[in-house]
């Protein structure tokens, strides 16, 4: 068995912006056709994200084969749900998810309560047999003595309502193990987005060693301080252990799906993702 691989459209979206239809079809033709929206706007707009026409997007998905297995929403709202779930189930889309989510550091009743939140929207989501998961950026791994925020995430959510799609990259920034977390937490594991980090950077891998100090409360203000363009580049030219990661997942009893994602492109982003679209074709247990 092979984990499958897509892709996230947030790595493409200034040229979804500029040619949705163009960009669109480019990814299809570089052999991407399982596509995760990001949609950003979820209290006004009900779609994917990115201003893609959802016309255009069946038109797509019946002539290319394309097909929508994921979108993350954001902000959640309990009120919106129901009519972000009919979008979702119109275009035959399964999961939903959150990402962009920073916890004051120290406060552990808020990250409790967020987490039977997210337990609250996955049994909405359940009713009407859509998954809802929870995806990390590098601030879910701050500690708390001996546990992390993502812990108590994992901890406080129904196995059941809420699953779970790790950033490796963020997972790294953030000190710690995918491989690790696969391996202690083997069924609430259904997606990934793997990432890549540029060899010989002046950073480290884990910003908490002596770039951000671990109790620091992170606003979007220090995320942009310390997350510059220059700390990503293509998916397969890094180093980040990547066939390890392959490996670990295709064992994981409910995952899917790899997905590739460039925050940052070195260069233009398609250019980007097709190089990280050829590094990838290097490694096994992938299917296309």
């Amino acid at each position: 068995m092979a984990v499958e691989i897509g892709i996230q459209l947030y790595s493409v979206r200034d040229s979804l912006a500029a040619d949705p239809e163009g960009t669109l079809n480019a990814l299809a033709d570089l052999g991407l056709t399982r596509f995760e929206g990001a949609n950003h706007r979820a209290l006004t707009e009900d779609g994917i994200g990115f201003g893609i026409p959802a016309d255009f997007l069946a038109d797509l998905m019946r002539e290319r084969g394309v097909s929508i297995i994921g979108c993350q929403i954001n902000p959640l709202n309990l009120e919106r749900l129901p009519r972000v779930l009919d979008f979702q189930e119109k275009i035959g889309n399964t999961r939903i998810g959150c990402d962009l989510e920073f916890y004051p550091y120290g406060d552990v009743d808020y990250v409790k309560r967020r987490a039977e939140f997210f337990n609250e929207i996955g049994r909405v989501s359940a009713d009407r047999g859509i998954e809802f998961f929870y995806h990390n950026h590098f601030q879910e791994f701050q500690r708390f003595g001996d546990r992390t925020v993502y812990d108590l995430l994992l901890e406080n959510t129904d196995p059941a309502l809420v699953k779970f799609e790790l950033d490796t990259y963020w997972a790294y920034r953030g000190g710690a193990d995918p491989l690790e977390l696969f391996r202690e937490h083997p069924d609430r594991f259904i997606m990934i987005h793997q990432k890549d980090f540029p060899s010989g950077h002046a950073q480290p891998l884990n910003l908490f060693d002596g770039v951000l100090a671990r109790d620091t409360t992170i606003t979007m203000t220090e995320f942009d301080q310390v997350v510059t363009p220059d700390t990503f580049t293509e998916v397969g030219t890094g180093i980040l252990p990547i066939q390890e990661i392959i490996n670990a997942v295709n064992d994981l009893p409910n995952f899917r799906y790899v997905l590739i994602e460039q925050d940052y492109a070195p260069g233009a982003e398609l250019d980007s993702v097709k190089i990280s679209c050829e590094a990838f074709k290097g490694y096994t247990n992938v299917s296309w």
